[in-house]
C-alpha cells in the first residue's frame, strides 16, 4: 500500500534531483533535496486537511487531485506563481518577468519579496478563515476541550468568523501602516494593498467553500430524497444526477487547488533563503508537493482520520498558526524552521492525544 500510493512521488524524486545536476551540477543536488524537505515540513498539515476533504471524492476525482492537481500544484504555483507575481508587481510582461527569473536573479529575489506582504495578506486570510470555522463549530470530538467548548458556544453567533477574520486584518494592514511611516514611506502604499489582498482572500474563501458547500448539500438533498421515494427491492434506482455530482465534486476539487495555493505561500518565498534560481526552486519545492500529495491520498485510503480522532484538530490549528504567521511576516521575519516545527508540534501532540483516545476506548 505504501509502495503503491508513493511509487509517483519516488519516480519524480529521482527525476528532479537528475534533472537537479543535469542543470547545475551537485550542489544543485543538495538544494534540490533540502527544497523538497522545507516542502514537506511546511505543508504536512495541508495533507492532513486534503485528506478530510478528499475523502468525500470518489475515485475518479481522488485521480484527478493526484494528476491534473499536481501540475496546477508543481507548475501553476511553483514554477509560474512567482513568475506572474513579479509581472503584475513590476509590470512586466510574462516573457520579460522569465527572462529576468533566468538572468537577473537577484532583483527576481527582490521583487518576489516585495511582493510579500500582499501574498502574505491573501493566504493568511484563507487559512485564517478555515481554522476559525473549524474551532467555531461545535464537534462531538474536542481535543483541547476547555478552549473548543467556549468557541462552539460563540460559534452560534452568525458570521463571527468573517468578523475576527476582518477584525485581524484591520490590525494588521494598520500596524503596517504604522510601521511603513515610521521608516520613511517606502512602503506607505503597501498598507492599502495588504488591507485589498486580505479581502480578497476572504472573498476567494467564502465564494469557493461556499458553492462547494451548496452542491454539497444539494447532492445530499437530492440522495434523501431519491432514497425516501424507493420502493422495498428499488435499491439502485433513483441515483442523484452525474452532473449534481460532478458540479459538486470540481467546486469541493477547486476548493483543494484554492487551499493548496494558499499553503504554498510560505514555502515558495521561504525557498528563497535557500536559493533564488527558478529552476531548482520549482524541482525542489515539486518533489515535496508530490510527496505532500501523496501522503493525502494515504491517509484517506487507510482511514487515518477515523482512527486518529484528534489528528484533525492538530492540523486546522497548525493551519491557526501559519495563518497568524503569515499575517505576522508582513510586518516582522519569521524563520521557516519556527513555521515548520510548530505545524510539526500541533500534529504530533494530537497524534499521541489520539493515541492515547484510542487505548482509554479499547480497555
Amino acid at each position: 500500500m505504501l509502495l503503491k500510493t508513493f511509487r509517483w512521488a519516488f519516480a519524480v524524486t529521482g527525476l528532479g534531483l537528475v534533472a537537479g545536476v543535469l542543470y547545475d551540477g551537485w550542489t544543485a543536488l543538495g538544494l534540490v533535496a533540502v527544497l523538497a524537505v522545507l516542502e514537506v515540513s511546511l505543508s504536512f498539515d495541508n495533507a492532513v486537511i486534503n485528506a478530510g476533504i478528499l475523502k468525500k471524492l470518489n475515485a475518479f476525482w481522488q485521480r484527478i487531485f493526484l494528476t491534473i492537481g499536481i501540475l496546477i500544484a508543481v507548475f501553476g504555483m511553483r514554477l509560474l506563481f512567482p513568475v506572474v507575481i513579479v509581472s503584475v508587481t513590476a509590470r512586466l510582461s510574462p516573457s520579460q518577468a522569465v527572462h529576468l527569473a533566468l538572468t537577473d536573479k537577484d532583483r527576481y529575489q527582490e521583487l518576489v519579496t516585495d511582493a510579500h506582504p500582499s501574498i502574505a495578506a491573501f493566504g493568511g486570510m484563507f487559512l485564517l478563515m478555515i481554522f476559525l470555522d473549524f474551532v467555531l463549530e461545535d464537534r462531538e470530538a474536542k481535543w483541547l476541550g476547555p478552549v473548543e467548548r467556549p468557541l462552539a458556544r460563540l460559534g452560534r453567533i452568525d458570521m463571527l468568523s468573517v468578523c475576527v477574520a476582518l477584525g485581524v486584518l484591520l490590525v494588521t494592514a494598520m500596524t503596517f501602516a504604522v510601521h511603513a511611516h515610521q521608516h520613511g514611506g517606502g512602503h506607505a502604499d503597501k498598507a492599502q494593498t495588504v488591507l485589498v489582498s486580505g479581502v480578497a482572500g476572504l472573498i476567494t474563501y467564502l465564494i469557493v467553500g461556499g458553492l462547494s458547500d451548496f452542491f454539497e448539500r444539494r447532492l445530499a438533498d437530492e440522495e434523501a430524497g431519491e432514497h425516501a421515494g424507493q420502493r422495498p427491492g428499488d435499491a439502485g434506482a433513483g441515483r442523484p444526477a452525474v452532473a449534481l455530482a460532478g458540479r459538486a465534486a470540481f467546486f469541493t476539487f477547486l476548493y483543494l487547488e484554492v487551499l493548496d495555493a494558499s499553503f504554498s505561500f510560505d514555502g515558495v518565498i521561504g525557498a528563497f533563503a535557500i536559493t533564488n534560481d527558478i529552476v531548482l526552486m520549482a524541482l525542489g519545492l515539486g518533489i515535496g508537493a508530490m510527496y505532500v500529495r501523496s501522503l493525502t491520498v494515504y491517509l484517506v485510503r487507510q482511514g487515518t482520520l477515523d482512527d486518529y480522532v484528534y489528528l484533525e484538530h492538530g492540523a486546522h490549528y497548525a493551519i491557526g498558526a501559519l495563518a497568524l504567521i503569515l499575517l505576522v511576516s508582513i510586518r516582522y521575519e519569521i524563520n521557516d524552521i519556527v513555521t515548520g516545527l510548530i505545524g510539526v508540534a500541533f500534529i504530533s501532540a494530537s497524534f499521541h492525544s489520539s493515541v492515547r483516545h484510542n487505548r482509554a476506548v479499547h480497555r
